[in-house]
Parts: structure tokens; C-alpha cells; sequence
């Protein structure tokens, strides 16, 4: 029996930590469209006095210079994008996957048309399990615009 290659579809989240203030976030998207940068999707959570701004870019590595040359604090993450079937209880049979694997989600959010992305303990076992199953995982090579599919159903 052969064993079935995963290639690895994790797309790169960028979180930057910023002060809960008026203008904080314009400033780090007027950062990125003055680099060339586009949002492909974010989320952004607030704690009181700070927040967590995160965003799926279409060059996340320059963005994280763009945000460190800035000096915020940013860090970098993986996360599987799921093109998800326009369907009701689609998110719901996604969720169950990752649940059914014993995967926890961290923390999830939509991106563009019926794209998230999800934030979970372990990306490969994630990403295993789902394609067992008739989803579609989104590739940074997609997001980044450079391809038009991820991988086949």
C-alpha cells in the first residue's frame, strides 16, 4: 500500500499586537498598500487597551518586514484557507472534521467570498484529515493570486 503525500496548503497569518486606538490600524493597512500589498482577508479582536489584528496578505514575508521595519510586533502563523460549499451546514460539516481528528480550533474567521482560514493546534494533521474529504484546502500560491486552484477534489 502507498502512502498518500500531503503537501503542506498552510497559508501564512500575519498578527500584529496594537494599542485599541483610533488610527492604529489604518496606519498598518496604509503600511501595506504603500508597499503594494493587498488584504486578502483579517480579523480583528479586541482586548480592552489592545488588540490582535490578523491578516492572510498576498505577500505576507515582505509584510512582516514592512511591520518590523515599523517597529509593531508582529509574529507569523499557519493557517489552513477551506474553500467552503456555498451550502448551509457546510461550516458546520467542516468543523465536525476537525473535531472527529481530536483538532482543536483556535480561533477561525472568513476571508474573501466563502473562504476562512483556521488557526488550529497542529496544521498537518488538520490539513490531513480534511483532505480525506471533499474540501478544498486554499494554497498561499492561490491567495498570493499566483495560481487559480489549490488542490483538486
Amino acid at each position: 500500500m502507498l502512502a498518500e503525500v500531503y503537501f503542506n496548503m498552510a497559508v501564512s497569518q500575519i498578527s500584529v499586537f496594537l494599542e485599541s486606538q483610533p488610527g492604529h490600524l489604518k496606519r498598518i493597512l496604509d503600511a501595506f498598500d504603500a508597499s503594494g500589498i493587498n488584504v486578502r482577508g483579517y480579523s480583528a479582536a479586541d482586548t480592552g487597551d489592545y488588540g490582535i489584528a490578523r491578516f492572510i496578505l498576498d505577500k505576507p514575508d515582505m509584510a512582516l518586514e514592512v511591520l518590523r521595519a515599523r517597529g509593531c510586533a508582529a509574529t507569523l502563523a499557519e493557517v489552513l484557507c477551506i474553500r467552503l460549499v456555498d451550502k448551509p451546514g457546510e461550516l458546520a460539516r467542516v468543523m465536525g472534521i476537525i473535531a472527529t481528528a481530536g483538532i482543536n480550533v483556535l480561533y477561525s474567521y472568513s476571508l474573501i467570498s466563502t473562504f476562512i482560514a483556521i488557526h488550529v493546534e497542529d496544521v498537518l494533521s488538520a490539513e490531513s484529515a480534511l483532505k480525506s474529504q471533499p474540501i478544498e484546502l486554499v494554497s498561499q500560491d492561490e491567495i498570493s493570486g499566483k495560481s487559480e486552484r489549490g488542490n483538486a477534489m
